[in-house]
């Protein structure tokens, strides 16, 4: 709270620029970088966007969505680490695996994968978006595997390994006492409360929801750009603050139409509290690859899967044309803008000489 508290303020330091050609000058502080502040998610994001654009493949990309039920978020709220990366390996295990089976695609294929832990009123709700190219390398590596246009992997068999997966290595982590509850649900500290518990979801259908493929390279990346640096709440859902809360836009996935988008007021405390529910444990990786895209790998499987698709290679942008410093043309005229002074944390920079003063020097 502290990063983002401070972001592009004084306290973070920063330095002043000013224009060669119209003198036009402008303070810019330094930003906090927390992957947690929405002022600082957007030009990470793009970063991150011209790295993946180079591995998207000339094929359909499906969107699937695995969600946990209430209980087992339950679970996570308590052991974020443990439960949101047993939450991405189980989803992704679920893919490969069932990708791979002769009965349904059989091909290996890839994954990004992205880890979201709230919903829209900031409320704790942990899920894991996929990007997946619409087929994979079959088994031989001698041939492309392309799923059906409109559709990648049957739901319910998803749903049924990735609960069974899922459950079955939550129980091993309770068991290896790797698991902690505290308050209200301190008494799941017991094997059988902790199973009692988990009764309910046992037989539930656990939901996995897949989405009809993208048109085109370009809507995976704007999904991508909107998704992959996204925080819990943005700066354009706020609406106002005042003495009695915070009024900001959220979405009611319980109604359709126009009603769907609606208004809630919370209490300072309580935003700031839900806020916070989302901060995820230090060197938590919440953007994951797997299968074609995961690791060292990728490289080759992406270039066997253009070759098996004969698509040419993809355009990559010259570094050497884009400099380090690059900084936004001056809003008054559009020339280049130059640091000339750099001022320290804590510190403000000094004001521009005023006329009075101007004149006074110049007075005989």
């Amino acid at each position: 709270m502290s990063a983002i508290e401070n972001c592009r303020t004084a306290a973070l330091g920063g330095h002043v620029e000013a224009c060669e050609d119209c003198g036009q000058w402008r303070i810019a502080y330094n930003s906090c970088r927390n992957r947690h502040c929405p002022k600082c998610q957007g030009a990470a994001a793009r970063t991150w966007l011209a790295e993946r654009e180079a591995d998207l493949l000339p094929v359909g990309y499906f969107h699937v969505v695995f969600t946990l039920p209430a209980e087992v978020a339950d679970v996570a709220f308590h052991n974020k680490s443990l439960v949101y990366d047993l939450l991405l390996r189980a989803a992704s295990e679920t893919m490969v695996t069932i990708a791979a089976d002769p009965q349904h695609l059989g091909a290996r294929i890839g994954i990004t994968a992205v880890l979201h832990t709230w919903g829209s009123a900031m409320t704790h709700h942990p899920h894991v978006h996929m990007i997946v190219p619409g087929g994979g390398i079959a088994p031989d590596g001698k041939r492309w595997v392309s799923s059906r246009p409109a559709f990648l992997l049957p739901v319910k068999v998803l749903g049924k390994l990735f609960r069974h997966l899922f459950l079955t290595r939550l129980i091993a982590l309770h068991d290896a006492r790797r698991l902690a509850f505290f308050g209200s649900m301190a008494h799941l500290a017991d094997r059988r409360a902790f199973l009692r518990h988990l009764a309910a979801v046992r037989k539930k259908r656990w939901v996995v929801y897949a989405k009809p493929p993208f048109a085109g390279p370009q809507a995976v990346l704007a999904y991508l750009s909107r998704y992959t640096h996204r925080v819990a709440i943005s700066n354009r859902r706020l609406i106002a603050f005042d003495d009695a809360g915070v009024t900001f836009r959220y979405k009611n996935y319980r109604r359709d139409g126009t009603d769907r988008q609606q208004v809630m007021t919370l209490a300072t405390d309580e935003f700031i509290r839900r806020f916070l529910l989302h901060v995820l444990p230090r060197g938590f990786h919440r953007i994951r690859h797997y299968g074609l895209l995961a690791g060292g790998s990728r490289k080759d499987c992406l270039a066997l899967a253009r070759h098996l698709l004969a698509a040419a290679p993809p355009v990559t942008n010259d570094p050497a044309t884009e400099p380090d410093d690059f900084r936004p043309p001056c809003p008054c005229c559009g020339g280049r803008m130059i640091v000339i002074e750099v001022f320290e944390r804590c510190r403000q920079p000094r004001g521009p000489p005023s006329q009075t003063a101007t004149n006074r020097e110049n007075a005989p």
